[in-house]
């Protein structure tokens, strides 16, 4: 009988082969085995995680400010152009609630949920299910994370049809531990990688069509977009179209100080 650690956890009962190992947080030896089947490449067993999420964002994440920026800059035309831009939105794992302050600054009806995180910059936005249906998810830098992908993805999808998301794609050619970053094994929160071969599959298994940039930026949806429409909104970003949208929306920054101001009072009368 093949052992659990053998099988694939994205297509579950195909048999994974160990790729190699590596040091993680300076001492953990790591075995990442691939599926041939899906492209899958996981951590197995990773025992250290408890120790990796003593902090929730690791002190080598440096770019967490560029990165919520950009990713801002990216979602906004997605939003304004493919969905109801005056819907209301989920940022699922949402760290410290950059990017849903971000996105209301710009003028849409973001909300925060990070069970593992304190919401910073988004207070007064928390989301619980059942408050309503998002339009969409964001779901930026979580997938990498994820020990189980499909039990996660169910939970995602129980609350929405359509996740834009990012994780970093395997390159065809598996790089070695030292050739890619992503790997992360001086922080150690990152034990699932994806190639495109597997984001399609994940898909397809819960029958959703899958549209991406082939690098970072990702959509899952019951949409059927037009051939490139995706990718050119995402390009037209860094070309006007993310100004062209916040002419269009109302910032919702003076609205929400105003709130808060009305929360604060009401608290401390």
């Amino acid at each position: 009988m093949q052992s659990e650690i053998k099988d694939c956890p994205i297509c579950a009962g195909s048999e994974t082969k160990e790729m190699f190992e590596a040091v993680v947080l300076k001492r953990y030896p790591a075995k990442y085995r691939f599926c041939e089947k899906c492209k899958f490449l996981f951590v197995e067993e990773p025992s250290w995680l408890k120790e990796a999420y003593k902090d929730p964002i690791n002190i080598n994440d440096t770019g967490i400010m560029f990165r919520n920026i950009y990713l801002s800059k990216k979602a906004s035309g997605l939003l304004y152009f493919l969905f109801k831009p005056s819907g209301k939105f989920l940022d699922y794992g949402g760290g410290y609630g950059i990017f849903t302050r971000l996105m209301r600054d710009v003028g849409f009806d973001f909300y925060w949920y990070d069970p593992y995180t304190t919401n910073l910059f988004a207070r007064g936005f928390e989301f619980t299910e059942g408050k309503f249906k998002p339009e969409l998810v964001t779901c930026f830098e979580v997938f990498e994370h994820l020990e189980n992908p499909l039990n996660e993805l169910e939970k995602i999808f129980r609350l929405c049809d359509n996740i834009l998301f990012t994780t970093e794609i395997l390159p065809e050619s598996i790089p070695r531990p030292g050739e890619w970053w992503y790997y992360g094994c001086e922080h150690g929160q990152h034990i699932s990688f994806y190639s495109l071969t597997t984001l399609d599959f994940l898909a397809r298994k819960f029958g959703y069509n899958f549209y991406s940039n082939g690098k970072l930026l990702h959509l899952f949806t019951r949409r059927t977009l037009r051939p490139g429409v995706f990718r050119f909104l995402v390009k037209m970003a860094n070309m006007g179209l993310f100004q062209y949208v916040k002419l269009r929306l109302t910032s919702k920054m003076a609205d929400d100080s105003n709130l808060a101001g009305l929360s604060s009072k009401k608290e401390h009368p």
